[in-house]
């Protein structure tokens, strides 16, 4: 396992554009995620610049300087749901496993809890990522529901789960 302290996390700009578009890119990456393979690094700058808001996060961890995931949140525009935010996160293939997906969520959490005050806290995860859904149970998200035909991945349709995470609010 390598050196967590060799990882850092930071603000995803658009200096990251070229690097964050070749993540996904990755096929492996790409069937995890809702994002199409090959992707135009061009759209990847405009996801990030439209990032570049309060109400969203987009962290991205590095390892040597190379981009090897990225996690982001949106807090809901709303008025009614924006105690909540969805959370979306891909890491390379060669670094799953490793906690980079663990410091990812944990930062983008802590801006969540204690820069945002969210709430509720959601995503959707496909049903076999089993490696996935363990690591969101392990910050506290519950599935909530099961979405059936959510999603076509490698010519099939799959099921994906509806996870939150709530926090108790002091008052």
């Amino acid at each position: 396992m390598t050196d967590p302290a060799v990882i850092t996390i930071e603000r995803c700009g658009e200096q990251h554009a070229d690097q964050v578009a070749a993540l996904y890119s990755d096929p492996q990456v790409a069937r995890q995620v809702l994002q199409l393979p090959f992707q135009p690094t061009e759209l990847w700058r405009k996801r990030i610049v439209a990032m570049e808001n309060e109400r969203n996060v987009g962290l991205v961890a590095l390892h040597q300087g190379q981009v090897i995931g990225l996690c982001s949140l949106q807090q809901h525009e709303r008025v009614r749901l924006s105690h909540g935010g969805a959370v979306g996160m891909g890491v390379a293939a060669q670094w799953q496993g490793k906690g980079v997906g663990s410091r990812l969520l944990a930062a983008v959490l802590d801006v969540a809890d204690n820069w945002m005050n969210l709430r509720r806290v959601e995503l959707t995860v496909y049903t076999d990522n089993q490696a996935a859904v363990a690591l969101y149970r392990k910050f506290g998200f519950e599935i909530e529901g099961e979405l059936r035909d959510y999603a076509v991945r490698d010519g099939q349709w799959v099921n994906a789960y509806t996870m939150a995470r709530l926090r108790t609010v002091a008052s």
